[in-house]
């Protein structure tokens, strides 16, 4: 009994490490092209905090630099009430280009961000796995250099959002806002 139990959690693991590992990374990643000012056009989760959360989410501003040990910081400025709240992040970045790690220092959650698909002027397709405690969660994100991108664009968010397992009313794409620091639209 104890054998089979092992054997089921093992196969468990070894499926959830192997989906992991098949969430692409855009080829021949250029970090120094994915720098700059970017809009949240899209997120999709399935996490606790999105499911509640979604109805007051709005676009945001993120903007992406890279520090001196090759990093990115990267900085998102969104809509919190009638105000706008900026945060901070370091993304660490692992051996494989286009691949980065991230600990919340307010939750602990561990995220393993990988840059699926861009092409560094328009539009930039992020996917996530998040490890924490009450378990894992996805996350797919659709960045665009401008607040509006093509339907076809829009639809391949869907399609991947869905591919990595996200129900539709998962997935979402951001109403648009005024710049930060005005009340939006």
């Amino acid at each position: 009994m104890q054998a089979t139990l092992l054997s089921v959690l093992g196969l468990a693991l070894l499926g959830a490490l192997h989906a992991q590992d098949s969430i692409p990374v855009q080829a021949d990643f250029q970090q120094d092209k994915l720098t700059g000012r970017w809009y949240s056009i899209g997120l999709a989760s399935n996490s606790n905090w999105f499911k509640e959360k979604r109805h007051l989410m709005k676009m945001c501003t993120t903007t992406i630099s890279t520090t001196s040990d090759g990093n990115l910081e990267v900085t998102s400025t969104y809509p919190k009430g009638d105000q706008c709240v900026t945060r901070n992040s370091l993304y660490t970045k692992m051996e494989q280009p286009g691949r980065f790690s991230y600990t919340s220092p307010r939750w602990g959650s561990k995220h393993d961000i990988r840059v699926v698909e861009t092409n560094y002027e328009e539009y930039a397709l992020v996917a996530t796995q998040i490890s924490k405690s009450t378990g894992p969660s996805t996350m797919v994100l659709l960045y665009s250099r401008t607040k509006e991108l093509s339907p076809e664009r829009l639809e391949r968010f869907t399609q991947f959002s869905r591919e990595q397992g996200l129900m539709d009313d998962e997935i979402l794409i951001l109403p648009q806002t005024g710049e930060a620091g005005s009340t939006g639209r």
